[in-house]
């Protein structure tokens, strides 16, 4: 059974930096985080294979998010969501997501349908 534990989100001031964390338990292929603002739709934000360095990033936050996992052959892993030049459009919780199937397909990666495995969310705000 795939578990996924958020944290290190905070409230910071625009253009500070946060890095995201994601404890995760079992296996899995693929891994991506989500964010999610009051009164919007979650959506994909980046992603990335759980054993290889393959990312994928909204354009919304490219050049400014990098994600990154420890890449090991091992039953836990940690994923994490590196913050830069943050926005107050940039507040929401954010929440890590997994599958046990390998996205090889751009347009999957950051749908929403395609992870059955998600964490509680950590919250992130961006004042002005």
């Amino acid at each position: 059974r795939v578990q996924l534990v958020e944290s290190g989100g905070a409230s910071v001031q625009a253009g500070g930096s946060l890095r995201l964390s994601c404890n995760v338990s079992g296996y899995t292929f693929s891994m991506a985080w989500f964010r999610q603002a009051p009164g919007k739709e979650r959506e994909g934000v980046a992603a990335i294979y759980t054993r290889g360095d393959s990312t994928y990033y909204a354009n919304s936050v490219k050049g400014r998010f990098t994600i990154s996992a420890d890449n090991a052959e091992k039953s836990t892993n940690t994923l994490y969501l590196q913050m830069n030049g943050l926005k107050p459009e940039d507040t929401a919780m954010y929440y890590c997501a997994a599958t046990l199937m390998l996205l090889t397909t751009d347009s999957l990666r950051l749908l929403r349908d395609s992870y059955e495995y998600w964490g509680q969310g950590t919250q992130v705000t961006v004042s002005s």
